[in-house]
């Protein structure tokens, strides 16, 4: 019992609403008691818990239950609480009414912290909660408060249903396919209303209407960026929501095809130029092209030490920001390192054409779905006419570039990702 309690108070202490700290430390046990019960009773049921909610920082937070806990073929959402003196049970509507996390069972866990037991008292199946939600109906504050009666007290008829039932016996509802499609109608309401939740006293459901909080818990970045903002200490980050919600939701420049000598669809219809094979620059000489251009300064950047392979591509796109013309070059290749892990390389380079002279204010920006990456201006000390970042990801990762002036005047590019495979 003593390694649940620390490991309770190991996930419950990074929790930064005190509150909250108290219920997920009560989830932490529920869980460990949870998987005693069925270790003791039921050696042959597997538990998973690779997506169970109470491991992931922001999910734990945000939802009041042990959610996505795989017991078997069977999702279970475990439901704990100190005291059952209470006729009533709340149950979070997150794991009611999103398929996401929408279990088979629900399973009500008796929590006595002082006494150091727990008790798993009783169940209730997702058909039997849509009955009775269709007779009584209480919700509030984000939660359905059911009575306690509706859930079966025997605890040995919930094992035999793990071990026997076909898991097609409670059918759950589809997972929509237009979660992107659903935080895309409701990017600027939540541009608007997310950093009013940057206080951990602030709740979901006292700043959102329930459409908007389904975007915020169907994307998981999105959820991530709000609990983030939440954390003590943490700097401003209200920045980087706008280019958050642009990696989610918008279609992603696929610069993968670039090695094969392609384009995709949304690059040429974004009139990016695909450059030549890389070449050793062959010295300065007038500058007549954009590929001319190109050489020149990946020279320059060779002689600062940069590294660019011989199998990278790259290409170029004509920008007007504030009736300024700009050129912004992208470069990319894949990175193979001891590890097993497969990583790409994006270079991204802000000039002007014929390497005129850049605006003095201006900024090249690029982020990712975990932060801004990079943020810089021209260099005061150097004598570029170009700004220029790396920045490594995984296969999986996108980019997103943006180009400001201090006016406040900025444009933004469709994401990059790199996906060899179409």
């Amino acid at each position: 019992m003593q390694n649940d309690i620390d490991r309770a108070a190991e996930i419950s202490s990074s929790i930064p609403n005190q509150l909250k700290q108290w219920q997920v430390y009560l989830n932490c046990l529920a869980l460990s008691a949870f998987e005693e019960w069925l270790e003791e009773r039921a050696e042959s049921l597997t538990i998973h818990l690779d997506k169970c909610t109470i491991l992931q920082p922001a999910l734990a937070y945000f939802i009041n239950g042990v959610a996505n806990l795989q017991v078997g073929e069977f999702k279970v959402c475990l439901i704990a609480t100190g005291s059952l003196s209470d006729e009533m049970v709340s149950l979070p509507r997150v794991v009611v009414d999103l398929p996401e996390f929408i279990p088979h069972f629900y399973v009500l866990v008796e929590v006595l912290e002082e006494q150091q037991t727990a008790n798993v008292y009783a169940f209730l199946s997702y058909c039997e909660l849509m009955k009775t939600l269709y007779v009584t109906s209480l919700q509030s504050d984000g939660n359905y408060q059911l009575p306690i009666s509706c859930f079966d007290n025997n605890s040995d008829r919930l094992l035999l249903y793990l071990r026997c039932l076909e898991v097609s016996a409670i059918s759950l509802p589809a997972i929509p396919k237009n979660r992107t499609e659903i935080l895309a109608s409701v990017q600027n309401q939540l541009l608007e209303l997310l950093p009013e939740l940057r206080t951990p006293e602030r709740e979901l459901s006292e700043v959102l209407t329930w459409e908007q909080a389904t975007a915020v818990f169907t994307n998981p970045e999105l959820l991530n960026w709000v609990y983030t903002s939440q954390q003590k200490n943490h700097p401003p980050v209200s920045a980087f929501l706008r280019d958050l919600i642009k990696l989610i939701t918008e279609p992603a420049v696929n610069a993968g095809r670039w090695l094969g000598n392609e384009l995709d669809e949304l690059a040429q219809g974004l009139s990016w130029v695909l450059l030549p094979s890389f070449v050793s620059a062959s010295g300065m000489r007038p500058m007549r092209s954009p590929e001319e251009e190109f050489e020149v300064i990946t020279a320059q950047l060779r002689q600062r030490g940069l590294e660019i392979p011989i199998q990278a591509r790259g290409a170029y796109q004509d920008i007007l920001l504030a009736g300024i013309p700009l050129r912004i070059y992208a470069v990319t290749w894949h990175l193979l390192g001891e590890s097993e892990q497969r990583e790409w390389s994006l270079l991204l380079i802000l000039g002007a054409p014929a390497l005129s002279s850049l605006p003095s204010d201006i900024k090249l920006r690029v982020s990712d779905q975990t932060g801004i990456l990079d943020e810089l201006g021209l260099n005061a000390e150097s004598e570029d006419s170009y700004i220029f970042t790396r920045v490594v990801g995984n296969w999986d990762e996108k980019f997103l570039v943006s180009v400001s002036l201090m006016d406040g005047v900025e444009t933004t590019l469709p994401p990059f990702a790199f996906d060899l495979g179409r």
